[in-house]
């Protein structure tokens, strides 16, 4: 037997004193949704509990009970009635959705996988959400651990935004709230959601439950000690409270408190309540694996709920006036119940729905510009003529400073922005002319800066967040994921459209492996993203503004060839210029070979061009997207040609090519004279020295090599 790891000492409280119930709460409300959310658990628990006489039901695949944290997270939920409060919350928060308006049967029904709901059967039952115009928006949660809180930072940067910058009253003394685990305290979340809140003193309050256990690790190997109110005590811009979540008097006290500092403009603040586990951790876990049986009874013995009908019987309601609430909870979860088995599977044919935005939906999700916002913004694809000669880095600085200009709800934001202008200074001048809350510097944290972008788009603006360079944006991804699959996975109820600026690739005669990263694929494969690769000052106009005009997240990538280098100047195609994406530019037609490219690597095919000495026999197509990817262009030049070289920056193994190349096998087999060929470097580490540069990534001269080659077929 393993040995059992010892129980921080709980001391089991007598019957608590007589207290008169705290004014200024609706203890009938909150007592309902305690016992509703309870009913829950046990609905739940038996359909999945193998029984002599009854046979195992096990309609909800995966279950997580809240119970022990109910009666906290219902008394928190009654005090967030601001008309813009914000949530992000975690797979243990359904007693505070039930208190904030999620109907009962939504909250069997998801569970169940039945059709409808807040995923339509796509997510599991508890990772929830709640759009709400009109009171407190629980964003969408998500199943990993800590993500929730820099999107709740966002949130509550959101509500400063509309609040003091859009002049919107109806802002005012809002909050937005995060909820966690004593185990999510240990994340990177965490952490930079609370730099961010402490630092720009946003109205923003972390609660955290604390039941002393991570699945089966406990809390003092989550923080030291095991409890972190106590370490965060001399934290600055931050009120910190500890209490006891089994005690409706202290609990209630203590929420009330911090929710009065942060919308009396006090700041952030955290409490931490003590709250029993009173199940395994999961529908599938064990808990008697690693808790002995004391432990399990301890715990027991602190349960919430009775000391929540002590506390109210008779100071609120009689005897039999909680009986007969038990009454309507359990003719209420019955008739939900009934419904939620009543609805219909999802439809298999639905199911690839709202993977991106569909403009003839007839509901939108909230996130970004409105229909009637964007086009109301207008746009055309036919450049101006005469415009000045750029540099790409000032074609997006000078894009970046009109949509600035002309939209309000535009935000520019990321390490080193601000002030400095960007490492690769590409904005720079721009807050000196738009003011520090509208182009802004952020904490040194890329998990915080997409996650405060997400809330930021949920509540209506539109962020342009800069990550330096592309390998930066590793810690990010977990938010970067989440962000992409929102709507499909709240089925079209939230969208997140933000716009990642993301420089990467070689430099001018340089390279590294931190700097130097294309690795455009893996976000190819990132479900919900569009994936832009300008080539030029015209195209990165027209491609930025169309990303930021668009209802879907877009990673926007900035070759730093480009950003170092006069090779992507164009004329500057006009302030109303917007190309669409998935639109691939013939650079130059050709009869005999179709050369695909995109990125700084089209300059380098140009220059290979050339160097053939081959008049028109090379169709050079810059595919300028790869999510979405200009398949039709593609195969009309190869139905063509005959003949394909695919050139790009990525590893060869695994790369966009590879997905070119099997379509085009697939779909133009017939018509090929040669077999489609790929041209890209060998998997290893983009190196330093421009020799070892150049041995990796593909020059001119390999590809006028590979050409001729081709061509000799």
């Amino acid at each position: 037997m393993p040995a059992k790891t010892a129980v921080r000492a709980v001391p089991r409280e007598s019957a608590p004193p007589a207290v008169t119930p705290r004014a200024g709460f609706d203890w009938r409300r909150i007592a309902y949704h305690t016992l509703v959310s309870r009913a829950l658990d046990d609905v739940e628990e038996q359909t999945n509990k193998q029984r002599a006489t009854v046979p195992r039901e096990h309609l909800v695949l995966y279950q997580f009970s809240a119970r022990g944290h109910d009666m906290a997270q219902s008394i928190l939920g009654s005090l967030l009635t601001g008309a813009h409060d914000g949530a992000g919350a975690y797979y243990r928060s359904r007693p505070l959705l039930l208190s904030l308006g999620l109907s009962i049967e939504d909250a069997l029904g998801s569970p169940l996988g039945r059709a409808g709901g807040f995923s339509d059967g796509r997510d599991i039952g508890v990772v929830c959400n709640l759009p709400n115009p009109s009171g407190c928006t629980v964003l969408p949660m998500a199943g990993d651990v800590g993500s929730q809180y820099t999107p709740a930072a966002g949130w509550a940067q959101n509500i400063v935004y509309h609040r003091d910058t859009l002049a919107d009253a109806s802002y005012a003394n809002c909050l937005s709230v995060a909820l966690g685990g004593d185990g999510s305290v240990a994340t990177n979340g965490f952490w930079a959601a609370l730099t961010m809140a402490t630092t720009l003193s946003l109205p923003m309050l972390f609660y955290i439950e604390d039941n002393d256990l991570g699945i089966s690790v406990r809390g003092d190997m989550q923080t030291p000690g095991g409890d972190i109110a106590r370490n965060l005590a001399s934290f600055t811009n931050l009120r910190v409270l500890n209490g006891d979540g089994c005690d409706p008097h202290d609990a209630s006290e203590k929420l009330a408190d911090a929710v009065a500092h942060v919308r009396g403009g006090g700041g952030p603040a955290l409490v931490r309540l003590t709250v029993p586990r009173l199940s395994s951790h999961s529908g599938p876990d064990n808990q008697k694996g690693y808790r002995t049986d004391e432990e399990i009874a301890a715990d027991l013995a602190r349960d919430p709920l009775p000391r929540l009908r002590e506390y109210l019987v008779p100071a609120v309601m009689s005897a039999g006036e909680w009986a007969a609430l038990e009454g309507d909870v359990a003719r209420d979860v019955q008739v939900a119940l009934e419904a939620a088995r009543a609805r219909g599977n999802p439809d298999p044919r639905t199911v690839a729905q709202h993977v991106i935005a569909d403009e003839h939906a007839p509901t939108e999700a909230m996130g970004g510009l409105s229909r009637a916002e964007r086009a109301a913004l207008g746009g055309t694809d036919v450049p101006q003529e005469g415009g000045e000669l750029l540099r790409f880095a000032e074609a997006i600085r000078r894009t970046l400073r009109h949509e600035l200009a002309t939209n309000p709800k535009v935000v520019v934001f990321g390490e080193d922005v601000g002030r400095k202008g960007g490492v690769h200074l590409v904005t720079e001048g721009l807050q000196k002319q738009f003011g520090a809350t509208r182009v802004f510097d952020t904490s040194l944290s890329e998990e915080g800066i997409i996650g405060r972008a997400v809330a930021m788009a949920i509540g209506g603006l539109v962020p342009v967040a800069e990550i330096q360079f592309r390998k930066y944006a590793d810690p990010a991804a977990e938010q970067l994921n989440n962000c992409g699959t929102m709507r499909w996975r709240t089925a079209n109820r939230f969208a997140a459209p933000i716009v990642v600026r993301m420089p990467g690739g070689f430099g001018k005669d340089v390279g590294d492996p931190w700097h130097s990263l294309s690795d455009e694929v893996r976000f190819a494969h990132a479900y919900g993203w569009q994936v832009i690769m300008p080539s030029n000052a015209a195209d990165a106009v027209g491609l930025l503004r169309a990303a930021m005009r668009s209802p879907n997240p877009s990673i926007f990538f900035e070759h730093r060839s480009l950003l170092m280098t006069g090779d992507g100047s164009a004329r500057y195609p006009g302030d109303d210029y917007v190309l669409p994406l998935g639109r691939a530019r013939v650079v130059q037609e050709g009869d005999q070979i179709t050369l695909v490219t995109w990125g700084a690597m089209v300059h380098r095919c140009v220059d290979a061009v050339a160097q053939l000495a081959q008049p028109g026999a090379v169709e050079l197509l810059d595919l300028r997207t790869i999510s979405p990817w200009d398949r039709e262009a593609v195969l009309a030049s190869v139905r063509k040609t005959g003949r394909c070289l695919i050139v790009h920056e990525d590893s060869l193994t695994a790369g966009f090519g590879a997905e070119i190349a099997g379509t085009l096998a697939q779909e133009a087999f017939w018509y090929l004279d040669a077999p489609v060929e790929r041209l890209a470097p060998r998997d290893i580490p983009v190196p330093y020295h421009p020799d070892l540069l150049d041995a990796v990534v593909p020059t001119a001269a390999r590809i006028r090599d590979r050409l001729a080659a081709l061509l000799a077929t």
